[in-house]
């Protein structure tokens, strides 16, 4: 257990000095805060979490642990537009505390015509936005909950 645990943190450090893109990358835009710079093409800092299951994935509860399910086309397609506009997606999942999960998804993203993202279940600063299933959005510093009515 302790290898592999090592070994995923080896792999994750090796991920930070990519740079992902699907196709050619369209231009970057000046006022877009997370588009590359094109001058260095340096992957930004900040990053969009898209949860997996049950966002950009079906999920069922009765669904086999090793398997992940069809993707979900909106949720599918907007990752690659997000993707191809430079902007740095993270896959942001439960699934990644279990190392053996990795190939797993890596593999799911490779036949759904996705780059080998990044996999992670840490939030940081440099996390811009979350796409999820799960979550409730909370107004910044006034507790106030954003849902629908």
């Amino acid at each position: 257990m302790l290898n592999s645990i090592k070994k995923y943190f080896k792999k994750a450090k090796e991920q930070v000095s990519r740079e992902y893109a699907i196709g050619s990358p369209g231009p970057a835009r000046a006022d877009t805060p997370d588009a590359f710079d094109t001058s260095t093409r340096e992957r930004p800092r900040i990053w969009t979490g898209v949860d997996l299951d049950g966002t950009l994935a079906h999920y069922s509860r009765t669904a086999a642990y090793g398997k992940v399910g069809e993707p979900v086309p909106a949720m599918l397609a907007l990752v690659k537009k997000m993707i191809n506009n430079g902007i740095r997606v993270k896959i942001f999942t439960a699934r990644v505390e279990d190392p053996d999960q990795v190939p797993i998804i890596r593999k799911w993203l490779r036949d759904n015509g996705l780059p080998d993202l990044e996999i992670t279940n840490i939030k940081d600063y440099g996390m811009q936005r979350l796409y999820d299933d799960r979550c409730i959005q909370v107004e910044r510093n006034t507790g106030r909950l954003i849902v629908d009515d």
